[in-house]
Order: structure tokens, then sequence, then C-alpha cells
């Protein structure tokens, strides 16, 4: 065994002492007052903390432009003329603007009558009585309407008439008495521009009161709907509508109603900026009628006409190639007591028999009629008794009649 002296055994344990404590202030157990170590610690983090500040002012200060400051300190609300526009438009007339739904019957495995959710839509609240002004394929087949008002509360409604050519329908319901009802104004859809501004409102995808913006991006549309009827000056617009949508109001910048928003082209189902709205001044037109006789009365011919087919052309040696052959006049009827003159040559096509020899009608009221569609179209916008021009092919010279018009109605269901 190895003995020490006492010098020795004082100096390893001095030595020992310092090597603990210098171990404890590097690990920072221990910390004095102004030593070195810690004063320049705190330095170097006071620095680097100083240097981090001063960049993250400085990158906030190049982010920020002086014009928005600028704009920001000279109106405290941020918005642009555009914007407060939209927003007053919408604040104005969106408790106007209904969302509809609508219930079905449907047939289960015993062929019982179930009833079922049916479709949604929108809809512009045009009287304080309760008169809501929509679209007809959005109530189509249904067996209840409920119009659900932007206080929440419901009402089934009933409906008071339709106008499926202009895909048009009145819907009424009864709001309680001394409720305050928000309507919809009507404006005008003859002087509207491409390129003008409108916004929608209505309940895409059944979310309620959205508003879109846009513009009109066409118009003089003739746009053919799913009962095969066509619609004539339809407008276009870029503003967003998707399904739920339909039959609420396109709007002008002054909050009138331009339109009823009736249909998107899409590939996909959804929004591409391409819809169309049937035009104010259509609905303007049906719905007083529609409101008094649950429906529109319209005139018509009243006559039996077949639209020209490439056969018959053939087989008949008809003059031109399209048009409308008068097969058959109402005896004694306006349109022969106006000279229309009918077929005498029976001939059996499939179960018809067709009459030739009878006028060709090629134009009614200035609107050229190469198709049974083209007469609808033409005498959509005129009421029995009114009087019009109707051009005829007759030994192949072109002569004008004057043709009072009957009811349409009266003439078709015989």
């Amino acid at each position: 065994m190895k003995l020490y002296s006492r010098g020795q055994v004082i100096f390893f344990s001095v030595l020992t002492g310092l090597i603990v404590v210098m171990f404890a202030l590097g690990i920072g157990l221990l910390k004095f007052p102004g030593s070195v170590f810690s004063s320049k610690a705190e330095n170097n983090t006071q620095e680097t903390a100083g240097l981090a500040v001063r960049s993250s002012a400085e990158t906030l200060q190049l982010r920020q432009s002086p014009q928005v400051l600028q704009h920001n300190t000279a109106d405290p609300a941020p918005y642009t003329e555009d914007e407060r526009e939209n927003i007053s438009i919408y604040e104005q007339l969106n408790a106007g603007v209904v969302n509809i739904t609508t219930e079905t019957v449907a047939l289960n495995w015993f062929l019982e009558p179930v009833p079922q959710a049916g479709g949604s839509g929108s809809g512009s609240i045009i009287d304080t009585r309760g008169y809501v002004l929509t679209n007809n394929h959005v109530i189509e087949n249904a067996n209840k309407v409920y119009i659900n008002l932007a206080d929440g509360s419901q009402y089934e409604g009933t409906v008071v008439g339709t106008d499926p050519e202009n895909d048009i329908a009145v819907l009424k319901f009864d709001p309680p008495r001394g409720s305050d009802i928000r309507t919809i104004p009507f404006g005008s859809s003859d002087n509207l521009k491409v390129g003008q501004k409108v916004l929608a409102i209505g309940n895409p995808f059944a979310l309620e009161r959205t508003l879109t913006v846009g513009i009109v991006s066409g118009l003089g549309r003739p746009i053919q709907t799913s009962t095969n009827h066509v619609i004539r000056d339809m407008i276009q617009t870029d503003a967003s509508i998707n399904p739920g949508n339909s039959g609420g109001p396109l709007l002008d910048t002054q909050g009138r109603m331009i339109g009823i928003n009736t249909m998107i082209y899409s590939p996909s189902g959804g929004s591409v900026g391409i819809g169309f709205a049937v035009p104010i001044n259509t609905a303007k037109r049906v719905v007083a009628e529609i409101i008094e006789y649950g429906k529109v009365r319209r005139g018509w011919i009243d006559a039996t006409v077949v639209q020209i087919f490439p056969s018959l052309v053939r087989y008949a040696k008809l003059p031109i190639s399209s048009g409308l052959l008068v097969s058959r006049t109402r005896r004694n009827g306006l349109a022969e007591k106006a000279g229309l003159r009918q077929g005498a040559e029976p001939v059996q096509y499939g179960r018809s028999v067709i009459y030739l020899g009878g006028d060709i009608i090629t134009s009614v009221d200035g609107m050229k009629t190469g198709a049974l569609a083209d007469l609808y179209s033409a005498l959509e916008d005129n009421k029995p008794g009114e009087s019009i021009k109707v051009e005829v092919v007759r030994n192949g010279k072109t002569i004008t009649l004057d043709i009072l018009l009957a009811d349409r109605e009266e003439v078709l269901s015989r």
C-alpha cells in the first residue's frame, strides 16, 4: 500500500474541488453574477434576439405597401365602391329570396304510395300577400311545396299556376298578419348590355341565400328546355349558378330583378360560367295572367298543320323543303275566313292522314316557321283575338294573310 504525505493529500483535494466547480459552471448548475461566461452568453443571446426582432419588423414593413396604409387611414372600413354595392344589395334583398323544397310521391315494393323528398330551388317574393316567382321545373311533379323564409320560418305553399313554355311558376303562401315581408322589385330586361354587372342570389346545394356576381355574357339566346319548348331571348351570364339557384333572381346594380335564373350549361353538372336566365319582361307578361287565371292563354291558328319532311317533299313535289303544310282548317273558323286554304288529297302516313295541296306556312308574325317548334315560339306572346300576318306559299307564289287567332287550348283539345 502506497502512503501519501499531508501536502500531497491537500494538493489533490484542492485540485479535485476546482475540477468539480469548473464542471458545474460548464453545465449551468452554478452561475455567478458578473462572471465572464454568463455576461458573454447573455450579451450574445440579447444581440441575437435583437437582430431577429429587427429582421421581422423590416420584413413586415416590406410586405405593407404605403398605398394600403394610406387607404386604411382614410377609410376605416376597407371596402371598395364595388364591394359596398354588393354588400348593400345583398343586405337589402336577401330576405326576399326564399328556399323552396318539395315533396313527391313514389311507390314502394308493395305498390303503395309513399312520400319522399323532392328537389329544391329558389324563388323571389314579388308581393307582400305571399306570391312567389320561381321556375316551373322547381315544383314540377311535386305533391307538396314548402317555402322557407330568411328568418327560418317555413310555410306550405300552393301552386297558383305555371307556364311550362317559359319555365315559370307562381306560388302562394300565407304570411302572418303584420309580418314584415321583403319583396324583390321588378326591373326591365329591354335595355341590357353585354358586359353589364349582374348579381344572383339563391340557394345552391341548399346553402341558403348565397350571393354570386358576374356580368351579362350574352343576350337573345334561344334555349330549348327539357320539355322541348324553346325559350327565346334568354340572358346568358357568368355569375355562378348551380343546382338550387333555379328560380332565384338575377339582379342589376340597382337591386331590380332583370331575370329568373333557370339553367346552366355544364358538362360536369357544376357551374362553368355559362348560366341562363328567363328575361323579367317575359315573366311580367305572364305573371298577372297566371295569378288571375292560373294559366297563360295563348292564341293559335285554328288549323291542322304538318311539318314538312324530305319524303313528303319528294312525294308531293312540294316547291319548298321547309315550312308547315296546312292539312285541314276548321270549318267556318277564323283561319278559313281569313283565306287560309286546306289540302284536298288525302294520303296515309303511318296512322295519320295528311291532306295534300294546301298552303305552306313559311312565316308567322314576322318569324320564319321551318318547324312546328317555330310556330309555338312565334305565337308565345300572342293572345286569342289578336290579328297576325301569316306568309304562305300557294302554287309557287308567296302571299300574306291577316288571320285572327283562336284560343290555343281550345284548338288543340279537339
